[in-house]
């Protein structure tokens, strides 16, 4: 890099439990991004990705009178996650049982509400809201059953009133993308089936998302920056820890930076069998082969901000490094009006961390991804937020089966 600027940048995104198309990332950060800049003063131009096994674009940042050429890539799992979906109406009540059981039978319920709340609540909300459809199922297929039993009798009557609990929870289900209740459940689920452990399929696509981390890694990039939100942010971990343990990051080539974004780690890591996860945060807050700036906020009712995800899994050890936590402070970044539009909109805060300030603080997503400064240098020296909390919470610890 001349002078440590950085003027070629890779950057992975890595998607949280998500079954959209990623093109909706490339016109969030299209539209974010000119927003941003315009309030900022600088100036970003998409262009679109040429010749990658995974869907991105490029962009040129000009900052600080440098410019700057990023090559973005989505690592994609949407197909996985579209898959986890097709259980129907009658399967995601089998998961919302299943699920609400190995949260509560394992104690991991009442850990995770020690440390925030406001995830917790996003992980009741979808049992609650399907269990309250099945009871509006149910007494109108029961008022069905009674006004259809006084004229055709009650066992003439059992039909219609069944044909109108099934209406009813398909009118629901086809209301979920306004509702969410479906596609929450699905979610937790998707981890709550293997108790923390990840799905073979998911490992196999993390190995192929390894690969491409590792060929960029040997090109001519100054920085690869790999970004992991929500739930990305847990796969992120597993994926560098592997990389770096394999020995492909030799530390001849780009810097190496990891940014975790709204994570919920502790979801994850404090199920039973996620001896996985917790072996690699444990291994990546202590290596040396990386930065890793770990960003949530309070406003974030779907994130456990400003947790350290290794100490509250119970597995930093006496050398640990990373990450860095840091705060967004929506509450500051946002202008007062911004932030009464939005501070009900839960799910689109917690996407926050990938749109435009209008009062921007140190963190600034597009300068991260589209800047002059490497990862590692922006935040050199800085101190974690005063409000993390580091304290081991999580029932499990084992970092073996």
């Amino acid at each position: 890099m001349a002078g440590g600027q950085v003027t070629r940048r890779k950057v992975f995104y890595i998607p949280g439990y998500d079954p959209i198309h990623p093109r909706r990332y490339r016109e969030l950060y299209r539209k974010e991004g000119a927003d941003q800049a315009a309030i900022s003063g600088y100036d970003l131009k998409l262009s679109p990705g040429t010749g990658k096994a995974h869907y991105g674009w490029n962009v040129e940042g000009q900052m600080d009178g440098t410019t700057v050429h990023a090559d973005f890539e989505v690592l994609v799992w949407s197909d996985i996650v579209r898959g986890s979906m097709e259980t129907g109406i009658a399967g995601t009540y089998v998961q919302l049982f299943r699920t609400a059981w190995t949260y509560i039978a394992s104690g991991a319920l009442w850990r995770l509400m020690k440390l925030r709340r406001g995830p917790v609540i996003a992980a009741l909300y979808p049992i609650v809201f399907l269990l309250i459809q099945a009871l509006l199922a149910l007494l109108l297929a029961w008022g069905t059953w009674a006004l259809v039993g006084l004229v055709a009798g009650p066992w003439l009557a059992i039909v219609p009133a069944l044909a109108v609990a099934v209406l009813v929870l398909r009118w629901f289900k086809a209301k979920d993308a306004k509702l969410f209740a479906y596609y929450l459940m699905h979610d937790y689920a998707y981890s709550a089936q293997s108790k923390g452990a990840n799905p073979p399929e998911l490992e196999t696509r993390m190995a192929d998302f390894g690969d491409a981390i590792a060929a960029a890694l040997a090109d001519d990039f100054d920085e690869v920056l790999v970004v992991g939100h929500s739930s990305g942010a847990h796969l992120g971990v597993s994926i560098l820890s592997d990389l770096i343990r394999a020995g492909r990051v030799d530390g001849q080539g780009p810097k190496l930076a990891f940014l975790s974004l709204g994570q919920v780690v502790p979801m994850v890591s404090f199920l039973r069998d996620a001896w996985r996860l917790r072996a690699d945060l444990a291994f990546l807050g202590a290596s040396d082969a990386l930065a890793w700036v770990d960003v949530t906020a309070p406003g974030d009712g779907c994130a456990f901000a400003l947790c350290d995800p290794v100490a509250v899994s119970g597995v930093a050890t006496a050398d640990q490094k990373a990450p860095l936590v840091m705060s967004a402070a929506f509450t500051q970044t946002l202008s007062a009006e911004r932030w009464q539009e939005l501070k009900r909109r839960y799910f689109r805060l917690h996407f926050q961390y990938l749109c435009a300030f209008d009062r921007p603080g140190d963190y600034d997503y597009f300068q991260i991804t589209a800047g002059p400064v490497a990862l590692a240098d922006r935040y050199r020296g800085r101190a974690p937020s005063p409000s993390r909390i580091t304290a081991a919470v999580s029932k499990f610890t084992h970092t073996a089966p």
